[in-house]
């Protein structure tokens, strides 16, 4: 027997869409309260819609014909039309049921009863006492053009209306370098400014080179576009373009953007600058190497001196050859590879680099000074995106899971924790694709990802960051409640938070499992306590006193040694060799637990603030 699917399923209308505050206005136009009658036909077959830029003049009038008030400089008014975009600025509800119904050049006249202007209640558009608004007018509009327009600052400050779409979609932005044709017109249309012929105008995004205004809607346009830029009062400001004088209300910018050269700010202090010299292949950032990709660059390195000493240049020192590197596995300087990874094949780039992320934390040549600032103009050649796990079959993916991890490990050696822990993670989340077949595969699969895991949380406990590394912790534990190993490696986070009774937990739960950890966990148990007793030392050292006083008297905190008890943190626990028992060889990337500097010394005094009987609140 054949059966309906849809025979038991209830009907739930859709739900309706809340209304506006416009249609909700609308709702209460009454029959007969605006009239209209077509003074002038327009032309074409569109009328304007919701979210068009529509440019008008109006004149009111009372019935007996007196102007009441007009935008026409005939009529009294500053000759400036009137621009609204339907559907975002505040209109009077006769508009903005009427306007709609009308045609480019078309003349028009609206009879609204009070309700349908200034009368309404509620009405959003405000208007001066000696306004007749409780009478019925006459509202005369010419309906000059109408467009779609670009919305560039949410109280419609600033619109574009685009003349000529630009090329691919990048725009813009502090501290780009820009060239543009600008010109400009005030609302009742006389020329201001005419930068159109010869060389376009030349100047740094965010530099307030030209008015503000104006830069909102350029940072909104794309290379090759032409736009007209509406800006009002509020976004008017000085700039080496042109003055502004006081009685310009608005401006209209007609712009080219004619070429602009990519300059980043990759630190976002103004230390580490990329500057795009040339060009390259295909769009920013999608086709930049921006994962761990094989890369080829040719690259010149320059001292900043006056001479520009050239301390190395592939063509010349390399026989010709390019530099051929992996991203993400710390064998160039930092700087370098962070620009690199937002270039496109084929372009070439000035890079400034800070001597942090130059030599002063790699390899340095010869020829380089300690704390120089280098500058390498750099060519990407091409590059090739790492192959995914895509057809591999599980035996080919742990292969590559072990040189990815063996690259992480030589990374944690070198002191390059952030780049490990990236390719640790990495593989942890390509491994929620991977789905073993069998029993012996999911144990490896399932001991591998603990091992990561476990790499993670050194990595973050190296770093200084202990909550990170017990979550990673968390996340082995989940998974295998009696993993020793994350015992002992969540133990030594809580330590180096001054979590200590949570770190002795820990310690003592691997000797309840594991009986050959006892070794190891008793030299952590030793390390803890030596902790504890200093940080007690410390800290009643600091608060002499302080107890001593009766209720209402102060006593002053010597706090000269509140550095010393940061900096010298770690110096009571060099590494044990018995810790390595518990590691395997390839996995215990000579690590050292002792608790990092720089641990919060309020997270150590809670303990010891515990045993005077005092709640946290007393100290904090």
């Amino acid at each position: 027997m054949a059966v309906d699917e849809d025979a038991g399923q209830e009907f739930k209308p859709e739900k309706k869409k809340p209304l506006s505050e416009d249609e909700k206005r609308r709702k209460k136009i009454v029959p007969g309260s605006l009239m209209k009658a077509v003074v002038r036909p327009g032309g074409g077959e569109s009328r304007p819609t919701e979210g068009d830029q529509v440019v008008y003049h109006c004149s009111v009038r009372t019935l007996e014909g007196v102007t009441v008030e007009s935008t026409r400089s005939d009529l009294g008014g500053k000759g400036i039309p009137i621009r609204h975009v339907l559907g975002k600025s505040k209109m009077l509800l006769g508009l903005l049921e009427g306007i709609p119904t009308m045609f480019k050049g078309e003349i028009a006249v609206f009879k609204m009863k009070p309700e349908m202007h200034y009368g309404e209640e509620d009405c959003p558009v405000s208007v001066s006492d000696s306004f007749p608004k409780e009478d019925e007018l006459h509202f005369e509009i010419e309906l000059i053009e109408f467009s779609k327009v670009k919305v560039v600052s949410s109280d419609l400050g600033v619109l574009k209306k685009v003349l000529e779409e630009g090329q691919s979609w990048e725009s813009p932005r502090e501290p780009y370098e820009v060239k543009a044709r600008i010109s400009a017109k005030s609302g009742d249309g006389k020329v201001i400014l005419s930068h159109t012929q010869g060389e376009p105008y030349s100047f740094t995004f965010g530099k307030s080179e030209i008015p503000v205004g104006l830069e909102m809607g350029i940072g909104s346009m794309t290379r090759g576009e032409k736009a007209v830029v509406y800006v009002t009062r509020q976004y008017f400001s000085q700039s080496p373009l042109m003055a502004i004088t006081e009685d310009i209300e608005e401006i209209h910018f007609e712009v080219e953007l004619v070429h602009f050269i990519q300059v980043r700010d990759v630190l976002g202090d103004g230390r580490l600058i990329k500057r795009r010299i040339r060009d390259g292949r295909g769009d920013f950032p999608m086709d930049c190497p921006l994962q761990d990709s094989l890369l080829h660059v040719h690259y010149k390195g320059m001292l900043l001196n006056e001479e520009k000493t050239v301390f190395y240049d592939t063509k010349f020192d390399n026989n010709g050859q390019p530099l051929e590197f992996s991203s993400g596995e710390g064998l160039v300087p930092e700087g370098f590879e962070m620009c690199v990874r937002l270039m496109l094949p084929g372009e070439i780039a000035l890079v400034t680099c800070p001597p942090d992320y130059a030599y002063d934390k790699f390899e340095r040549p010869a020829n380089v000074p300690e704390g120089a600032y280098v500058q390498w103009e750099i060519e990407l050649l091409d590059f090739n995106t790492q192959k995914d796990w895509t057809g591999f079959d599980f035996r080919e993916i742990m292969e590559d899971v072990e040189k990815i991890k063996g690259t992480g490990n030589r990374l944690f050696k070198e002191g390059k924790f952030e780049l490990a822990k990236a390719k640790y993670e990495k593989v942890l989340r390509e491994f929620n694709h991977v789905h073993p077949q069998d029993d012996e595969e999911g144990k490896e699969f399932s001991e591998t990802r603990n091992l990561l895991h476990l790499n993670v949380a050194a990595c973050y406990l190296k770093m200084g960051e202990h909550r990170k590394s017990i979550e990673a912790c968390n996340k082995v534990l989940d998974a295998n409640p009696v993993h020793v190993k994350a015992f002992y490696r969540r133990g030594m986070a809580y330590m180096a938070g001054g979590d200590f009774q949570e770190a002795r937990d820990d310690f003592n739960k691997m000797m309840s499992i594991d009986k050959s950890s006892e070794t190891t966990a008793k030299a952590a148990l030793m390390k803890l306590k030596k902790e504890e007793q200093e940080v007690h030392r410390r800290a009643r050292k600091q608060f002499k006193g302080l107890f001593d006083k009766r209720p209402g008297e102060i006593a002053e905190v010597d706090t000269s040694e509140t550095d010393a008890m940061d900096a010298n943190a770690s110096e009571n626990h060099e590494d044990n060799n018995e810790t390595r028992g518990l590691l395997t060889t390839e996995d215990s990337m000579n690590e050292t637990d002792a608790v990092p500097p720089g641990t919060s010394i309020l997270s150590k005094l809670r303990r010891l603030f515990a045993s005077f009987g005092l709640n946290r609140c007393a100290i904090l």
